[in-house]
């Protein structure tokens, strides 16, 4: 068995109290994430729930012709499934792992379980289910607000806030997918962050060279999704 000294890292979890987190544990079972993996599918069974230990999940909107769009990210900060908390057995969303790592999984059951049994469990999702809330609308507002630019700026950023490095294992149509423009657009937009000598380009890599410099270039977005997950879980983002 892992050493609860090792495993979890879900910042989320960590945030329990101690022995709320140890009864939890026979509950958890650790999986790996790799990339482009579907960990649930649109109008598939919720059957579980995931809390990153690391890298990314995104949750995405699936649309008839097979395209999709991002709303939101989830790392070690959060968990998925914010359906079940409210008792549905189905999800209207796919979760695609966009930078691979491994995860805590719980059964829809185990958490139905803990929500009904354990106070700080059910008043923790309570409080993350509120950031993940201002999160998607901030997403909304941004992508009608603000340049292409700012917002691959500021989506470069929260990868690199769940991330253990500089060096993102993602891809120029990953990005253009996520963000919901043609390759050439986004390729157009990478260029100029790369040109001021804020990221580096790879074939199947974006690393940040200048991460307070590309802080600059961002919407202010970036910053009020930090204050407002700061807010309701402090400890759980950085």
């Amino acid at each position: 068995m892992t050493p609860m000294s090792d495993w979890p890292r879900n910042r989320l979890l960590l945030a329990l109290p101690p022995r709320h987190l140890k009864r939890l544990m026979p509950d958890l079972e650790h999986i790996r994430c790799e990339r482009g993996q579907v960990l649930m599918d649109a109008d598939s069974p919720l059957d579980h729930v995931y809390f990153p230990d690391s890298g990314v999940v995104s949750v995405v909107a699936v649309y008839a012709d097979g395209s999709v769009i991002e709303m939101a990210t989830i790392g070690r900060e959060g968990c998925t499934g914010m359906q079940a908390y409210f008792g549905a057995k189905t999800s209207s969303v796919r979760l695609l792992v966009q930078i691979p790592g491994s995860a805590a999984r719980m059964s829809r059951a185990a958490f139905a379980r803990a929500m009904e049994t354990m106070p700080p469990f059910r008043h923790l999702m309570s409080a993350y289910i509120h950031a993940f809330l201002e999160q998607v609308l901030v997403s909304v507002a941004c992508n009608g607000a603000h340049s292409l630019k700012e917002r691959l700026t500021r989506w470069l950023l929260m990868m690199r806030d769940r991330s253990d490095g500089d060096a993102l294992p993602i891809t120029q149509s990953l990005l253009a997918d996520m963000l919901g423009v043609q390759r050439p657009t986004i390729t157009n937009a990478a260029r100029e962050l790369e040109d001021a000598g804020l990221i580096e380009r790879g074939r199947r890599q974006v690393t940040i060279l200048d991460r307070p410099g590309l802080t600059g270039e961002s919407c202010e977005c970036y910053q009020l999704v930090r204050s407002r997950l700061a807010f309701h879980l402090p400890r759980t983002y950085t």
